[in-house]
């Protein structure tokens, strides 16, 4: 039995996981997904000091307080960056780290660094300044069709779910105090084959060789909705050194 710690993306919540939580419960493991600080049913706190170092102390203090260990770290898209800085300040606590079509931060680099061009240049035209924080990814952003949920159902249950994204996450750097440490833990990377489509570069090199196992999946960009069983296996076949 393996614990899972299963951290969303950007403008999404703990909700997204719901199909893998259940299928990896009924395997016999422990399944957390947290909503991060300012969305979904904990969107009641957004304020505009919600950064990306708010989401990593939200992970960080749930790993202290519900005194977890031994965990597999699973971040989505955006959760990358949390995961790695959770990393960072928890390394003893982290039996492995997966990263679920996810950036793969450096030192000093923020989530804006780690995306294509051109989804920069959308999602930059898409922010929105509401009760004084800025805002990205709304319910009615065509930014949500690049998700890949095709199926009508699963749409307009992603849709109905969706809460708008601070900004200042995105473009806030990660800095982390020893980078080495990071790496010395075991780390997957699962990729929809639609995603490396778009990368280039040291970008798509992070994607396809930084980790110590590869998976690749033909799904969209929330895979964690339209393909669970995948996405299931995939996480319990990481487990296997």
């Amino acid at each position: 039995m393996a614990t899972f710690l299963l951290v969303h993306g950007g403008a999404h919540g703990g909700w997204c996981f719901k199909h893998v939580s259940r299928r990896l419960r009924q395997a016999g493991h422990d399944v957390y997904s947290p909503s991060l600080s300012g969305l979904a049913d904990r969107k009641h706190l957004l304020s505009p000091s919600i950064n990306l170092d708010t989401h990593i102390a939200d992970i960080a203090n749930l790993l202290e307080y519900d005194d977890i260990e031994d965990v597999v770290l699973v971040g989505h898209s955006y959760g990358g960056m949390v995961i790695t800085g959770v990393a960072d300040l928890m390394p003893d606590r982290i039996q492995q780290m997966v990263y679920l079509d996810a950036a793969h931060p450096r030192n000093g680099e923020a989530m804006v660094d780690n995306i294509s061009s051109s989804l920069l240049e959308i999602l930059g035209r898409d922010v929105r300044v509401v009760n004084g924080v800025e805002l990205v990814l709304f319910p009615d952003s065509g930014l949500l069709k690049a998700m890949g949920v095709s199926e009508p159902d699963d749409y307009k249950w992603l849709l109905s779910k969706v809460t708008p994204h601070p900004w200042k996450c995105f473009t806030q750097a990660l800095h982390l105090r020893n980078e080495g440490v990071i790496r010395s833990i075991h780390r997957t990377s699962i990729n929809c084959t639609s995603s490396l489509k778009v990368l280039s570069g040291e970008k798509l090199r992070r994607r396809t060789t930084d980790a110590d196992r590869m998976f690749e999946i033909d799904a969209g960009h929330d895979l964690m909705i339209t393909a669970p069983e995948e996405v299931t296996r995939m996480l319990i076949e990481s487990l296997a050194r």
